[in-house]
């Protein structure tokens, strides 16, 4: 497989397959904007594919990662010695979690928030084309970090550039930069990120030069799962030992479907009379 980028990535953990072999067996596909992404939002992915015999995980990084935070051991390396140990870091995090194929399509954020660009648009539509699996995680829509809201948005334009036949039968929208607490129940899709929980905080861990670098999203991520299991029924108890909240993204992809935009706004929507209903019950 060929990508439009010369210095993207692809990893067959094991070797044993080719990466189109190891494509063809993808059930559960991720795609993100950066290195540590897929560890921080689909634990439950990835759980899926350890727990159930003949599923598997694949991963897609589309970005390079060159804009991250640095400090501390970090702090002097210029963003090719980063890029390359980020690359390492993504290696070693589908190592760890037994990922049936990892890609890093080594994109500049500044190519995804172009709509329709060419090299992405080839890229994603190409990993899309190899594998057809049951359930695709992307970023939300109301995530606050501009790259992976473009990313989000490039996924889409791929999947939905497919003909529908050939359309995940599941996409969902998980959180990162902004919880999805917020929404109304109705709307929240529970995914199951207790599972495993070693693996998990190593997943995290392989990490290290965001970790040490100034960002601790080992306990960060691991921390929000625990708060969202707990506080999402106030007169039950804990079903999972950890959430991660995701909105299902799947009528955004279908034939005749909401954009985007429209989608998110109805769920906005929705909260916003949820909230206003509450107060005016007991006022």
């Amino acid at each position: 497989m060929k990508f439009s980028n010369p210095t993207a990535d692809i990893f067959v953990p094991g070797g044993e397959l080719t990466p189109s072999e190891a494509l063809r067996r993808v059930t559960h596909l991720c795609i993100v904007a950066h290195q540590d992404d897929i560890e921080i939002m689909a634990q439950s992915g990835i759980s899926d594919c350890l727990d159930q015999p003949g599923k598997s995980f694949g991963g897609v990084v589309v970005t390079n990662g060159a804009g991250s935070p640095r400090t501390g051991a970090y702090a002097s390396f210029t963003d090719e010695q980063m890029l390359a140990v980020r690359r390492e870091e993504q290696r070693e995090a589908a190592r760890l979690g037994k990922y049936g194929i990892q890609f890093q399509l080594a994109h500049p954020s500044s190519d995804v928030k172009k709509p329709g660009h060419p090299g992405v648009a080839a890229d994603l539509a190409a990993i899309l084309e190899g594998c057809q699996p049951e359930v695709v995680f992307l970023h939300n829509p109301a995530d606050k970090h501009d790259t992976h809201v473009a990313v989000l948005l490039r996924s889409i334009e791929a999947i939905r550039s497919l003909p529908a036949a050939r359309r995940p039968a599941r996409v969902l929208g998980c959180e990162v930069w902004r919880d999805l607490d917020w929404l109304s129940d109705s709307d929240k899709v529970a995914l199951d990120s207790g599972r495993h929980p070693e693996l998990a905080r190593k997943l995290l861990a392989v990490f290290d030069s965001q970790v040490t670098g100034g960002k601790r999203y080992d306990l960060a991520a691991i921390g929000r799962r625990a708060a969202h299991a707990t506080f999402h029924t106030s007169h039950a108890t804990d079903k999972f030992a950890g959430i991660t909240w995701a909105l299902d993204l799947t009528p955004v992809i279908r034939e005749g479907g909401p954009s985007a935009h429209d989608y998110t706004q109805a769920l906005i929507a929705r909260f916003s009379d949820d909230v206003s209903k509450r107060i005016k019950s007991w006022a």
